[in-house]
């Protein structure tokens, strides 16, 4: 980093915040989206599992009942978020964590594997005890300022 330049605050996305966005899920949708534009204008760097394409594309699919509007759910996600691999090691240290959810174990593994900032969520005892800070958005967006 060169001197005096400001490194960004990176995070993992929950899913269901995504979902948000992209379901246009009230009353959540303008957190989301709030986020989103945050990332868009480089204020964030944000990160979704890779496990988490695929729980879009099954969610959307599902509840749009649209194959066309779920791929374009997966590719809106791609070209917004940075995706953390899912790889055996990743997955052994969510088998081991103390998360109750498996899904939000292998967010949190990934979070821990890519040296994240923290999670930004609004299930935040789905990471009880995670050793990163997980916020809402509205407390991510208060500590940019």
């Amino acid at each position: 980093m060169l001197s005096g330049e400001i490194s960004k605050i990176r995070v993992l996305v929950d899913t269901n915040i995504i979902l948000d966005s992209v379901l246009e899920r009230e009353p959540f949708a303008d957190d989301a989206d709030a986020l989103f534009d945050a990332i868009e204008y480089d204020r964030i760097v944000g990160y979704a599992a890779a496990t988490t394409l695929t729980n879009i594309f099954y969610i959307v699919r599902k509840q749009a009942r649209s194959i066309e509007r779920a791929r374009q759910a997966v590719s809106e996600t791609l070209d917004a978020l940075e995706i953390c691999a899912v790889d055996s090691s990743v997955l052994e240290a969510a088998f081991a964590s103390p998360l109750r959810d498996f899904e939000d174990a292998v967010q949190l593994a990934c979070a821990l594997d890519e040296d994240l900032d923290a999670i930004v969520t609004r299930d935040a005892r789905g990471f009880v005890d995670a050793p990163l800070p997980v916020l809402s958005v509205a407390e991510l967006l208060e500590r940019l300022g």
